[in-house]
């Protein structure tokens, strides 16, 4: 539990609604999988990776014990996601029985990243409301290490305002090297904390 932040879960599930058919939150106690069976939730999508350790054991427990598919979909904080995972994003979101519910350790990073996802690919959505699921009020901040999900999302943005769509960029355009590149040269970063990495 204080490994792994559950004392803080206990309270605090930074829980919120992305669309009719779409949840986002930090790592859902067995009670919050229970409670989210009796919302009508299908499958969770664990973007934290199959682990074994205790937590992971009992998520899958308690969506065994309600009848919640639950898929594993790994995703890094301080990564620009690659050209097959944002193709992998979109196969399982065309697979997975609805209602979902999406979740990675704290609801802030991962999560908002793959919920920004949802909304290009499954929504159809445009990069800025794809950039809102991004944000301080989910614990997000992008004058830090993990605002590199921010500068994939605006190196987008100019191709999309060209008429380009998502996936297209992604397969012909998308270099996550050069993004991560002009990012570490970013004056504001902390400390300079992802140059060192």
């Amino acid at each position: 539990m204080l490994r792994d932040h559950g004392a803080l879960r206990l309270c605090y599930h930074n829980f919120h609604r992305i669309s009719p058919e779409a949840w986002r939150s930090g790592q859902p106690t067995p009670h919050r999988i229970a409670a989210a069976a009796r919302m009508g939730i299908k499958t969770i999508i664990n973007l934290r990776g199959k682990h074994d350790n205790g937590v992971w054991h009992l998520e899958n427990e308690a969506c065994n014990d309600h009848d919640i598919a639950l898929e594993h979909f790994k995703l890094r904080s301080r990564a620009v996601p690659d050209k097959s995972q944002i193709f992998d994003a979109r196969d399982l979101f065309d697979r997975v029985e609805y209602p979902i519910l999406m979740h990675c350790k704290s609801g802030a990073d991962r999560v908002g990243m793959m919920a920004a996802l949802y909304v290009l690919l499954r929504e159809r959505g445009n990069v800025d409301a794809a950039a809102r699921q991004l944000s301080w009020r989910f614990l997000h901040f992008r004058h830090t290490k993990t605002g590199l999900l921010d500068a994939f999302l605006d190196e987008y943005r100019g191709f999309e305002a060209r008429n380009m769509r998502f996936l297209d960029w992604a397969e012909h355009h998308l270099d996550p090297a050069a993004i991560t590149r002009k990012f570490q040269k970013t004056p504001w970063l902390m400390h300079g904390a992802l140059r060192r990495q």
